[in-house]
């Protein structure tokens, strides 16, 4: 069967051969080194790990012995996943209290979502390096009691530019906690068993789509001693408590080194671009379009080429980057970050107008708005667990497709809204919802393992940090375009009508969306799948000439 290559958030792409079973200690160190080490040669690895320090692998990042404990430990990783996850989703069902009990403008309800999304999408480069140089443990622990303290901030924000400003930094610590937490799975489990570890973190994502709404639709329901929203960020208080006492009893150390030093001038600079264009895209409607906002957005092309220029420096004297000039130059690298972002763009979005159409417009309730969007995660569910089945085979194929049937959803949503008037039948919405959520299952599980057979071995592991970066960006952007869209058509205006009229011009930017996405899927090369089965037979032989 070849090889199944794993992504571990630090840099690192990890093949684990299928021989993997016969020889424990041999085989785990040979599963523990870095492809680009094992492409060139253990001597030239040596050479090169001289000249530069990204190259250099420390003893810490070898798997350590087998704990009895490992089980316990990946249920500590697995919660801490979990309350990230659902802390992204369970907020879309309180905007509409969110905003009453605040006073919030719609801007700054935007950036309740889209801040968040944006600190966490800006951290997970730089903070995934910095666990392999102060210790993946420590960092892990760091994030999740940041994280913890932040959803405290939340909780108890008597204005909306505290709860902004707590969102922000409640994304910059899910950006401490999130790579350690794959990483910390390379370093605690054997080769045989990784696979189950990181498939259950898969598992963990579609349980959290689906907990989020109905959980914060039922807290806010509930209002809980009067606290209207609050309990959906008070809710993580226990469990991230939780989290970091079990994560420091059971969780195995993992020593930090020397590997690389982290390109701050290279966060800067992308973090300047990417909010060059965000911030117009949220603040421009509130404020009329003046003219800063043009200038912003004309000021985030010198950014990035800034950002690149600069990497193209770092490259020349052999220091690490956030982002490889190899990637940035490679055209086929840079369509899959279109398609992760065109990808992200959507959904995000959607089910932030979702919330407000269904509540605001027409008087759902929270959990009855969370209820009405269950079909789709569940969809999600079923169509990941059948296309992960297919494995590499077929990859192009379901990028096509998986668009194609998220665009047909969202234009069969379109037609049952339209013919809406003064109430919404929630019936109506599972069909849609649900062919919605099987495309995007489609989609996104071949989407990362296919972009990266685009890459050099080399770049394997700053390409899979890219990708999750560029999701996360993506999806900022989609709830601002989303949100202008929506909030420009709905006006002053209060009526049913008015809410299905701009309900239905964000739903085709759905479908322009997902289409694009469909044809830039088209574009991939028609090799792709045997550019992954190359890949893997260079593993396989690179991993035998290891053996001997």
């Amino acid at each position: 069967m070849g090889a199944t290559v794993f992504w571990r958030c630090t840099g690192d792409l990890i093949a684990i051969p299928a021989g993997c079973t016969r020889n424990a200690a041999r085989l785990s160190l040979q599963c523990a080194l870095p492809l680009p080490s094992r492409h060139v040669g253990l001597n030239r690895r040596r050479s090169q790990a001289d000249k530069d320090p990204s190259l250099n692998t420390s003893d810490h990042t070898a798997p350590a012995v087998p704990s009895s404990r490992r089980w316990l430990t990946l249920a500590v990783l697995l919660l801490a996943a979990f309350m990230n996850l659902i802390d992204v989703t369970i907020v879309n069902v309180a905007i509409p209290s969110l905003s009453d009990s605040l006073q919030a403008t719609s801007s700054e309800i935007e950036w309740v979502v889209a801040g968040y999304i944006v600190a966490f999408a800006l951290g997970l480069l730089p903070f995934g390096r910095l666990g392999d140089i102060v210790g993946r443990k420590r960092m892990f622990l760091f994030g999740v009691t940041g994280f913890t303290l932040c959803s405290l901030l939340c909780g108890v924000a008597p204005n909306i530019d505290m709860l902004i400003a707590a969102r922000l930094a409640q994304g910059l610590t899910a950006a401490m906690m999130m790579p350690q937490a794959l990483a910390l799975v390379q370093v605690t489990f054997p080769p045989a068993e990784r696979g189950t570890a990181f498939s259950l973190f898969g598992v963990t994502a579609g349980l959290a789509s689906v907990a989020g709404p109905l959980t914060g639709g039922a807290l806010i329901s509930a209002d809980l001693y009067g606290l209207e929203w609050r309990p959906i960020f008070l809710v993580n208080l226990p469990i991230g408590l939780f989290a970091v006492i079990s994560g420091w009893l059971l969780i195995p150390k993992a020593e930090g080194g020397e590997r690389s030093r982290i390109d701050f001038v290279g966060v800067l600079l992308a973090a300047a671009a990417v909010f060059a264009v965000i911030i117009p895209l949220v603040e421009g409607r509130e404020y009329g379009w003046p003219l800063w906002c043009f200038v912003l957005l004309a000021l985030s092309v010198p950014f990035s080429a800034a950002f690149v220029l600069w990497e193209r420096h770092r490259a020349k004297i052999q220091a690490s980057q956030l982002l490889p000039i190899s990637l940035i130059t490679n055209r086929h690298f840079l369509l899959g970050l279109s398609m992760t972002s065109a990808l992200f763009a959507g959904i995000p979005g959607f089910f932030f107008v979702v919330a407000i159409f269904l509540q605001v417009g027409f008087g759902f309730t929270p959990f009855e708005s969370g209820l009405t969007t269950v079909p789709f995660p569940v969809g999600v569910f079923i169509s990941s667990l059948i296309s992960g089945r297919f494995g590499g085979r077929m990859a192009r194929a379901r990028l096509i497709a998986g668009p194609l049937i998220l665009a047909s959803g969202m234009a069969l949503l379109y037609f049952v809204v339209a013919s809406v008037t003064d109430s919404v039948d929630h019936w109506d919405l599972v069909a849609p919802l649900f062919m919605a959520g099987l495309g995007m299952g489609i989609t996104v599980a071949p989407l990362f393992a296919t972009i990266l057979t685009m890459v050099e071995l080399r770049d394997a592991g700053s390409g899979s940090g890219a990708l999750q970066s560029f999701q996360q960006i993506g999806g900022a952007l989609g709830v601002a375009i989303v949100g202008e869209i929506f909030f420009r058509m709905l006006g002053s205006a209060q009526g049913h009508g008015t809410y299905r009229d701009a309900f239905e011009m964000a739903l085709i930017y759905q479908v322009a969306i997902f289409l694009l996405l469909a044809f830039l899927s088209s574009r991939l090369p028609a090799d792709v799948e045997g550019r992954s089965r190359a890949m893997k037979a260079d593993e396989t032989q690179e991993s035998a000439s290891a053996k001997g």
